[in-house]
């Protein structure tokens, strides 16, 4: 991770897991602290990295059928305790390293078919989120955000926390953020026609960037159109500093480095692309009724070098140009990875 930090270019932040904790003895996931996450607040001062975090609801015994949503109260009521300690551990990382932790709150509760009480898990949904949420947090340290889903593997047909549950919930609960997953909506949905709309009303979001191909599939974030026209909706609404940007992708069919390396610089490359197109020229434009010359220029831009822009932006920032970064992704494969 160190490593693909330096081939990327500019400020980051590193997005943890609860179940990423640093302790040499096994830790219940309802009595985790701070502590067990020192070394990552170590590493990311030494580093210069920002943390955000996120509470870990699957892959336990007792999220099999459930968490947040579960039936059984004694069930509930340990992953209620779960997301009390991540917000606990988020305030200690904000504290720490002198920049606000956000912790993303996803479960993956839901039922393969449809069930025939839809309105239950919710219920006990705004329950389980209202005892979680009742610990007042400095939001200078720590924000939360509560993210949807369309539908999972197991989950197909009913997921308690759906768009609409979650964009309900942060309306009464400002200051609650909402997020956006890349994938998951429908597949003819886009994140990008999202954003401006609910910037109208939310004085925050968190988007995570990925790239689904069909379903959920968090691919590799390409320089492609939504994740140009993501960038470029937070740009035009002059939104830089109420959106809050995360990468959710993996494969593990290819080298990690790479992987990570070439999501990382696409996703900057787009922004860097949204802030180097005239927008308030397309705007004059648009104001004045002329959508031809808007049209025009549009397309004009696309062939602009931004290419020279963006490796200038990374030799200042001392990182490798062009495909030299793939180059030095390989090298350390092969002398460090390997010996692993």
């Amino acid at each position: 991770m160190s490593f693909v930090l330096s081939l990327v270019p500019g400020p980051s932040k590193v997005n943890l897991h609860a179940n990423y904790l640093d302790s040499p003895v096994p830790v219940s996931r309802d009595a985790l602290e701070p502590r067990h996450f020192a070394s990552w607040a170590d590493w990311a001062l030494e580093k210069g990295v920002g943390l955000d975090f996120n509470s870990t609801f699957f892959s336990h015994p007792l999220g099999e059928n459930g968490s947040l949503t579960h039936p059984d109260e004694g069930i509930r009521a340990f992953w209620i305790e779960h997301a009390k300690c991540c917000r606990r551990i988020a305030a200690y990382f904000g504290q720490r390293l002198g920049q606000t932790c956000v912790t993303n709150h996803w479960i993956h509760d839901g039922e393969k078919e449809i069930p025939i009480d839809t309105v239950g898990p919710r219920m006990r949904l705004i329950d389980s989120l209202d005892r979680i949420f009742a610990e007042k947090i400095d939001p200078a340290l720590a924000c939360d955000a509560v993210e949807s889903k369309l539908f999972g593997i197991g989950s197909e047909s009913y997921v308690p926390g759906s768009a609409e549950f979650y964009l309900c919930y942060v309306m009464q609960h400002p200051q609650i953020l909402l997020t956006l997953d890349a994938g998951h909506y429908h597949p003819t949905e886009v994140i990008s026609a999202k954003i401006s709309t609910l910037l109208c009303f939310a004085e925050k979001l968190l988007l995570h960037v990925s790239r689904p191909v069909r379903w959920d599939s968090d691919h590799v974030v390409l320089l492609d159109d939504e994740t140009r026209q993501i960038m470029r909706e937070i740009v035009r609404a002059d939104a830089l500093n109420r959106v809050y940007l995360g990468l959710d992708y993996f494969d593990a069919s290819i080298n990690r480095i790479i992987a990570w390396g070439t999501g990382a610089r696409n996703a900057r490359k787009a922004l860097l692309a949204a802030l180097l197109e005239p927008t308030a020229l397309l705007k004059k434009m648009e104001a004045e009724g002329d959508r031809s010359g808007r049209l025009a220029l549009q397309q004009e831009i696309l062939t602009l070098p931004m290419g020279a822009v963006w490796d200038m932006y990374c030799e200042r920032k001392g990182v490798p140009v062009g495909m030299k970064w793939v180059e030095a992704a390989k090298n350390y494969e092969r002398k460090n990875l390997s010996g692993r």
